[in-house]
């Protein structure tokens, strides 16, 4: 059992998820309250509720890109930080009732992003098969294992972990379109002190651009690019208050306290109407950014250096 201080986690349930995999790379049952909840939505409320220290969720896929649950729940409202971010093989398992043939599935439950993840599989394998949603990847795991009577669906698309966390007999194993599909989920907190740079981070900013101003894109993507920061993903979703406005959630390479990665950011708020930091943290991957010529942070101090002379009457040579 946990210590009666440890930190208490909400991450999306129940148990046997990709979610709790995720967890366990960040903190075992015996070191953390798990806190299991029905939707992405709802851990991120337990945190900002005070129910939760902290959350793990889902934030982008290689199926699908970015997690929009994730990305529009950490967009608005009381602001939280990304803290980490952990990295999941995503494969999954059909699981069925004890007597059912491959033959007999009809329908089968699955989370929407596991459909779309097996849905070659699922059409070569079981064409005409229908989708019957569930709110989690072993919610319908959960479903056959409490036995309760008839369910509404033939088969399920489960993580591999479930299978034996539930006590289920396989109908197909290694389901899925990709084998080397992958899923990233980050560690969700309240705002505090940024962790020092690694020298392999993250800086992660939800980015409104001014209206009706040709060019505003451009103008918003030139921050970063005359700066030599990278952005590793960027998505547009909509702001929500009338059609054709969008904001982008960015991920770019770098940490905010190194030089380049700060001015992008200073350029940014003095270009933007909104800007939302959600943290700096290190890469799951260890990969070190590409430092392009005169984007380190030597040469960033050097030129103010430069610049502070000539304004004091230095020859600016």
């Amino acid at each position: 059992m946990p210590a009666p201080d440890a930190p208490r986690y909400a991450y999306l349930g129940p148990a046997g998820t990709f979610t709790e995999a995720a967890l366990r790379q960040v903190a075992g049952p015996d070191e953390a309250v798990y806190l299991p909840q029905t939707d992405v939505g709802s851990a991120i409320a337990a945190v900002r509720s005070g129910e939760a220290d902290l959350a793990v969720v889902a934030i982008e896929s290689t199926a699908e890109g970015g997690v929009t649950a994730t990305l529009d729940a950490l967009a608005t409202g009381e602001p939280l930080v990304l803290l980490r971010e952990m990295l999941v093989p995503v494969q999954f398992t059909l699981v069925a009732p004890a007597g059912t043939d491959l033959a007999d599935v009809r329908r089968v439950s699955a989370h929407p992003h596991a459909w779309v993840q097996c849905r070659r599989w699922l059409a070569e394998h079981l064409p005409g098969a229908m989708h019957v949603p569930a709110t989690s990847n072993t919610a319908p795991a959960a479903m056959l294992a409490a036995g309760d009577g008839p369910v509404p669906f033939d088969a399920a698309l489960v993580p591999p972990a479930a299978v034996g966390t539930y006590g289920l007999v396989p109908l197909a194993e290694d389901v899925a379109d990709n084998p080397s599909a992958m899923t990233r989920f980050v560690v969700v907190g309240a705002p505090g002190d940024v962790p020092p740079p690694t020298g392999a981070d993250k800086t992660t900013l939800v980015v409104h651009l001014p209206d009706n101003e040709a060019g505003a894109l451009l103008a918003m993507l030139e921050q970063f690019a005359v700066r030599g920061v990278n952005l590793s993903r960027i998505e547009s979703r909509p702001i929500g208050d009338a059609l054709g406005r969008y904001s982008f959630s960015i991920d770019a390479e770098g940490h905010i306290a190194e030089e380049r990665v700060g001015e992008a950011l200073m350029g940014l708020h003095r270009r933007c109407p909104y800007v939302r930091f959600l943290g700096s943290y290190p890469r799951a991957d260890a990969v070190a950014p590409t430092m392009h010529a005169g984007t380190t942070d030597a040469e960033f101090v050097a030129a103010r250096a430069w610049l502070r002379a000539v304004r004091t009457g230095g020859a600016g040579a």
